[in-house]
């Protein structure tokens, strides 16, 4: 665009007017609407708000532009990892079905705020194109979790995943945090991110099941004798009670945090 070759810091005031007028010229010829809303705004809009007006805009455009480079990015880096000469795989990414997975992820892009998450959503939707290992409902929650959750919650995630029955103190020190008192803004983090993933079916506490799969009742503990009561809360950072992924967090993590290994390599 002709508006980024003028640099507005070098330039004398008559100059700077000048290249202001360029670079609304500029805008409004090259966005729709855009001229449309410059044009209302001559009578209305000084000069100097005219130039602030455009600046602003530039910079909103441009933050439209790195999302779409971004989507681009993540689309043909699935691609690169999808052997293209599979009947099923061609079927698959062309189907009304995986096309609403794939407008559902990039509908949202907003809430993709890091590089890991846009990598996560990239494994969701590479997975889901080469094989069909859980319903398209499932993988539509996986997409949500990408835009509900965290970093944090994910390496939480991680961490309960690769040592199933690890205790909430255990995860906060794989993990590698720093030592906290128990009422601080850490620890109430912590509490409310296990609270998070337990009451969204990703995680839950380790529970007996029966040959069927039937989850057992715990047995009721038994009552403390007078004096012997516990005079503090349960901790935040607990290390009796052990974790496990459910079977839809296991399912996540091998779409989501299970990378396919391109088959072809290419350059941004």
């Amino acid at each position: 665009m002709e508006i980024d070759r003028i640099d507005k810091d070098e330039l004398e005031p008559d100059g700077k007017k000048k290249a202001a007028r360029a670079a609304i010229n500029a805008l409004a010829g090259s966005i729709p609407f855009v001229g449309g809303l410059i044009s209302a705004g001559v009578g209305y809009w000084s000069e100097q708000e005219q130039e602030q007006v455009t600046n602003i805009l530039k910079q909103w455009l441009q933050m439209l532009e790195d999302e779409l480079r971004e989507k681009g990015k993540t689309i043909a880096e699935i691609v690169a990892r999808l052997d293209m000469n599979d009947e099923k795989v061609k079927e698959r990414i062309e189907s009304p079905e995986y096309q609403s997975l794939m407008k559902k992820a990039f509908r949202n892009w907003s809430s993709i705020d890091t590089e890991y998450k846009r990598q996560r959503i990239r494994n969701i939707l590479a997975n889901a194109a080469a094989a069909k290992t859980t319903s398209d409902d499932v993988v539509r929650l996986f997409i949500d979790w990408i835009n509900l959750y965290s970093d944090f919650h994910f390496e939480v995630i991680g961490e309960i995943y690769r040592n199933p029955g690890v205790t909430r103190g255990g995860i906060w020190d794989n993990l590698e945090k720093p030592d906290v008192r128990e009422d601080s803004a850490e620890a109430d983090l912590f509490k409310m991110l296990v609270r998070d993933l337990s009451t969204g079916g990703v995680i839950r506490q380790v529970r007996q099941t029966d040959y069927a799969g039937n989850f057992l009742r715990k047995q009721p503990a038994g009552r403390s004798r007078p004096g012997q009561a516990a005079r503090t809360a349960k901790s935040a950072f607990d290390e009796i009670e052990p974790y496990e992924l459910t079977d839809l967090g296991k399912q996540f993590v091998h779409y989501a945090m299970t990378e396919i290994v391109a088959k072809i390599e290419f350059k941004e």
